[in-house]
């Protein structure tokens, strides 16, 4: 018996329910094949592909030399020798047509040379058949072809010699027989073409109709019309459904087989090879080598061996886009001091090599590092294409589906569906675009070259229109035409010519009442009333109704009076910035420091730093400077030149140690960066101060519990001393920007850094924005003893401005006040959005509904004013 090869499973099913012992299902070129005896084998698409990628790089192919390295060349000449080869058309023969046909013809010969030993052309395998074709009685016996449309030219002469002598059956069933064989003495055996019941539907876009159709599949099976394995659902292309099945199918937990197979991205193994592709394709990156690591990291292979948890040692917030940047993060202390750090860097540093070679290095780095089913995978991209796409290959890479096709809803090609036809059939697809396919010309040997009908005697769009009508022919109980009204982009579709002659059939809603679910999901969308019910989609509604009016409810921060979580918060010790929040955002700061909720931090390399970042790096550059100047004789007796040179060397080490754990902008905007953190700082460290006698000074200055920066450093006050605001139970820590002393200890100067635009001199807490002068000169006071006279200010080197506070006394009596009612109205259970919320640099903004700043907050706003009372004070105060 011989069938098409997608219809093999079913037809040997059949034989084995039926007792047809003896019988043996076999596709048209094994077929030949086994005729052909010895080792004769037909040419397979891998053995073609491996040939190809071969010899082109040395062959001359004349006019095509200069495509040949091009990636889809390998496809396209493993097509037109395809072609060729199935039609019957010698290449050789037509050498003489042209310049292109003589180069393909030339690349015919070297690959033919190449083939292993016993693989050959079709033509020449039947060339071989036919020469031992008395001996096919004993060899084959009867030979019956069932359900098949057509068999390709280069097979003909096989068949009619082979009717001369044994019995040959050509079942078509209600097809039309092809010509050639009325011809023969094959004997034609037909019937009657079935009677289905057609339907037409059209669905709002290609993932509602595969919505529709395992609601309609399962509908089958649950009313007991039909059984799994009668079950098929079709597409002419199945390209722009596969990805919407698979998912629909898990969702479904229904068994649904891919008969062309399932994309190799489905599985770990093929996402393992995807993650391998994109560190080739892409470059280095921490995401990308961890992501591949969780995928091998149960393998034999370089990543199996590394200990678990190795990737602890790598700072999230680094990206290592480049091999130096990993060298010099294996090379720091952080890595080395650790009990396996040594032992795992050196393991990475040969993954790491190997893998900044890039694609040119795809073979070696596949066999290194894959294994199983993902290193097959990966052999059959880097024949399929080239190294360089690999990545693209993979996307379009399938594997064969586990699901059992005779127990299973099969989801195939209409090409396949055609040779094996089911009871309840589905067609998916028939737009105007979608079914039948545009003729195309080959991509190497063009109409004017070789006519398309002598290279494809059955075109793509004949076959099309043969595989609808033989699925309609061969159904026998139902058939669904289905059609999308717009394409996955939007775009408006119009109907296939194959419709006419159909009403229009069923408009599907996309928001209808399904009479079968597909699954939960699709259930509870079906009865609004069940999920109302939820407790999802209570508070769903309850949030919606809450955001649109302009009452404040739970939704927008209201809690239980003295709440443990507020209790505990309020209790820790805080610092300027939280306090900031407090004052500002009572929302955001029980999210921060009560829930722990963050932004994370990104790990990509960004274009430019924002200014956080960049006065983070500014404060360690003049931090790494003012303590190398004072370990070299004091800071205040520094000349300029040695600040300058001090300042540079703390330039380049900080920035070494953000490169090493932090992204950073591209090469050109970081350099730009650098130079203006140093001008900035020059700036800073030369402000024309007038120094203390016998000044210290220092920089990065813990209080109030907190540990120095760095082990060993020497800090002038008892760090862990508490520093509790007078009038509040709220104590404080952080660290000052700069401290100079005199020796004496009778005058302090307290300096705070800045690098955004300068407050006017007239804000004091500029409505609770503007807190460490305030909180840095009282800390300053308190460890320092009574009786020193503290200058708190705020410096901004880049305008050479300092803003000194004036009363300091007053602005802390004030500030206390703001906060004990802050803290007062947040255990009354007030925590709601304030000014903060509204800033475009808000960094929970994920957190709050959409447009937050524009619509939300405005329309809240009235209503917390009025429930924090005095606790909104601040907003207003200079």
């Amino acid at each position: 018996m011989v069938q098409g090869r997608l219809a093999t499973a079913d037809a040997r099913l059949g034989a084995a329910r039926r007792g047809e012992h003896g019988v043996r299902v076999l596709s048209i070129d094994a077929l030949v094949a086994r005729l052909a005896g010895g080792f004769a084998r037909p040419v397979d698409e891998e053995t073609l592909k491996s040939t190809l990628k071969a010899v082109l790089p040395e062959t001359e192919l004349g006019e095509l030399d200069p495509i040949k390295a091009l990636p889809g060349m390998i496809d396209a000449a493993a097509e037109t020798l395809r072609k060729a080869w199935s039609a019957g058309f010698d290449l050789q023969a037509a050498a003489s047509r042209g310049d292109r046909v003589a180069s393909i013809a030339h690349l015919e010969q070297v690959v033919v040379a190449a083939l292993p030993p016993g693989m050959l052309r079709p033509g020449d395998l039947a060339a071989a058949a036919a020469a031992r074709i008395d001996h096919a009685p004993a060899i084959l016996g009867p030979v019956e072809f069932v359900d098949l449309p057509d068999l390709a030219p280069c097979w003909h002469p096989v068949v009619v010699a082979l009717a001369q002598r044994v019995a040959v059956t050509w079942a078509s069933g209600p097809r039309p027989v092809p010509e050639w064989i009325a011809a023969t003495a094959v004997r034609v055996v037909s019937s009657e073409p079935e009677a289905p019941v057609v339907e037409v539907c059209s669905a709002a876009t290609p993932r509602h109709e595969v919505l529709e159709a395992l609601r309609w599949a399962r509908g089958l099976m649950a009313s007991g019309r039909a059984k799994p394995s009668e079950i098929a659902i079709a597409a002419c292309r199945t390209e722009e459904y596969d990805d919407v099945v698979l998912a629909l199918r898990a969702e479904a937990h229904l068994d649904v087989r891919f008969v062309h197979g399932v994309p190799s991205a489905s599985v770990r193994e093929g996402q393992a090879a995807a993650a391998l592709a994109d560190v080739l394709v892409r470059g280095l990156s921490q995401d990308g080598i961890r992501r591949l690591a969780a995928l091998l990291r149960q393998g034999p292979g370089p990543f199996g061996a590394l200990p678990p948890g190795w990737t602890g040692m790598l700072p999230r917030e680094a990206p290592l886009t480049n091999l130096a940047a990993w060298e010099r993060l294996l090379a720091g202390r952080d890595v080395l001091t650790r009990p396996d750090g040594p032992a795992v860097a050196k393991d990475l540093r040969a993954i790491l090599a190997l893998l900044a070679r890039g694609t040119s290095a795809a073979a070696e780095a596949g066999e290194t590092l894959l294994h199983g089913l993902s290193l097959r995978i990966w052999r059959k991209a880097l024949l399929e294409g080239s190294p360089a796409v690999v990545d693209l290959t993979l996307s379009h890479q399938r594997i064969d589906d586990d699901a059992d096709a005779g127990t299973s809803v099969v989801w195939a090609p209409a090409s396949a569906l055609a040779c094996a036809p089911r009871r309840f059939v589905r067609l998916l697809g028939l737009s105007s675009r979608g079914w039948p396919q545009v003729v195309s010309e080959d991509r190497l040997l063009s109409d004017h070259l070789v006519p398309s009908r002598i290279l494809d005697p059955l075109p793509r769009s004949v076959s099309d229109r043969g595989d609808f009508a033989a699925i309609l022919s061969t159904s026998s109980e139902a058939v669904v035409l289905s059609r999308p009204r717009r394409g996955a982009d939007g775009r408006l579709l119009g109907k296939s010519p194959l419709l006419r002659g159909h009403p229009d059939g069923t408009h599907l809603g996309r928001n209808r009442v399904p009479e079968h679910a597909v699954g939960e999901i699709d259930r509870l969308m079906a009865r609004p009333e069940e999920f109302r019910a939820t407790a999802q989609a209570t508070a769903a509604a309850s949030c919606w109704r809450a955001w649109a009016g302009a009452e404040l409810t739970a939704h927008d921060g209201r809690i239980r009076p003295n709440h443990p979580v507020v209790v505990s918060v309020l209790g820790r010790v805080h610092s300027a910035r939280s306090l900031r929040k407090l004052l500002r955002d009572p929302l955001g700061f029980v999210w921060r420091y009560g829930l722990g909720l963050e932004t994370a931090d990104p790990s990509e390399e960004t274009l430019t730093l924002d200014h956080r970042a960049f006065g983070s790096l500014m404060h360690e550059a003049l931090e790494a400077t003012v303590g190398a100047l004072e370990a070299g004789g004091g800071f205040a007796a520094a000349p300029a030149d040695r600040r300058r040179a001090a300042l540079a060397a703390a330039v380049a080490s900080v920035a070494a140690a953000w490169e090493r754990e932090r992204p950073v902008p591209p090469a050109l905007v970081w350099r730009r960066t650098l130079e203006e953190v140093t001008g900035i700082s020059l700036a800073a460290l030369s402000h024309p101060d007038a120094a203390y006698a016998g000044q210290t000074t220092w920089v990065e200055v813990p209080f109030g519990g907190q540990a120095p920066k760095r082990d060993g450093t020497a800090v002038p006050w008892d760090h862990g001393l508490p520093v509790e605001i007078p009038g509040t139970d709220i104590r404080i820590s952080g660290f000052i920007d700069r401290l100079d002393l005199s020796e004496c200890r009778s005058e302090a100067r307290v300096r705070d850094y800045k690098t955004e635009k300068p407050r006017k001199p007239t804000d004091v807490l500029a409505g609770g924005r503007e807190l460490q002068r305030c909180l840095y000169g009282y800390a300053a006071r308190v460890l320092l003893g009574p009786g020193v006279s503290v200058d708190a200010s705020l410096h901004y080197p880049r305008e050479g401005i300092c803003l000194p506070l004036e009363q300091p006394d007053t602005a802390l009596g004030d500030l206390a006040r703001h906060l004990a009612a802050a803290g007062d109205s947040l255990r009354a259970g007030n925590a709601h959005p304030g000014p903060d919320a509204e800033d475009a640099y808000n960094d929970l903004s994920f957190a709050l509904p959409a447009n937050a700043g524009e619509l939300y907050c405005p329309r809240k706003r009235d209503a917390v004013r009025a429930v924090l009372g005095e606790a909104a004070g601040i907003w207003e105060a200079a």
